[in-house]
């Protein structure tokens, strides 16, 4: 790896003033580091490198904006570099500020970094707090997920497996089974979106957290939420039923067209 005195002279280049060629080769160096092991955990010890990536999503040249998050996303990957990316730089605080942004072309990237930041109870919790702090609230979150084409330049998908992660945490839980919200419901469609098994995989995960809240489980059932027919659908094939076995499915079940194939 690098020397003190190479890596003090690297960082000397990772800042906004820089010369855009100039900065455009250390950003590129740096994001060969984060593409192997040995080169993350370096960078776990190296917080100001850290600190400058972070401060270079907004620079001017998208190419070193672009490296940036890849090799954000490179290090978010690795649950050692989590805490470090947490609680030595803003980096939280800039994702979801330039998240709310329906025309930043990176949202994609962002919403990748916080699915692999909140995989672990530790630093999920950093991030939902993040989202409260910020006075965002998890509501946003689920209205942006929701809101189709909220972004032009960027599809969200990845917003599933980040809400996926929250649901492990009870504060999350509580709040998408207040039955005075109605997010459940909204995200219950996504269980059937045909154009992303990553959101779709993401509002399983979401529902499946939820269902180890035991209490609301006669409401989950119950006509407010209907949830049944949501998780029994995908798992339906093209079995030939019987009138009689038919007519003792929920309605949403019964007479499913031949060509309907279970979802795996």
């Amino acid at each position: 790896m690098l020397s003190d005195g190479e890596a003090k002279e690297l960082l000397s280049f990772l800042i906004l003033k820089m010369r855009a060629d100039v900065k455009g080769q250390a950003t590129g160096y740096i994001l060969g580091l984060t593409g192997n092991r040995d080169g993350c955990r370096y960078l776990r010890s190296k917080p100001d490198f850290l600190k400058a990536l972070v401060t270079l999503t907004c620079d001017p040249s998208i190419s070193i904006v672009k490296d940036c998050y890849h090799a954000l996303i490179n290090l978010s990957a690795d649950e050692t570099l989590h805490q470090p990316l947490v609680k030595e730089t803003d980096l939280l605080a800039r994702l979801f500020q330039n998240l709310l942004d329906p025309e930043y072309m990176f949202a994609d990237r962002i919403c990748t970094i916080l699915s692999n930041l909140s995989r672990h109870e530790r630093t999920c919790r950093d991030v939902f707090n993040t989202v409260q702090e910020q006075k965002i609230g998890l509501d946003k979150v689920v209205e942006i997920f929701c809101t189709e084409g909220f972004n032009k330049k960027a599809s969200l998908h990845y917003l599933g497996p980040l809400l996926s992660n929250l649901a492990q945490l009870p504060e999350a839980r509580h709040f998408i089974l207040d039955k005075d919200k109605c997010v459940i419901q909204r995200l219950l469609p996504y269980t059937q979106y045909e154009e992303s098994s990553t959101r779709r995989g993401g509002v399983v995960g979401t529902l499946r957290n939820c269902c180890f809240e035991y209490a609301h489980h006669e409401w989950l059932l119950s006509d407010a939420v209907d949830i049944l027919p949501y998780l029994l659908l995908p798992l339906a094939g093209p079995e030939e039923l019987s009138e009689e076995e038919n007519e003792g499915l929920p309605v949403d079940l019964q007479y499913l067209p031949e060509d309907k194939r279970e979802r795996r």
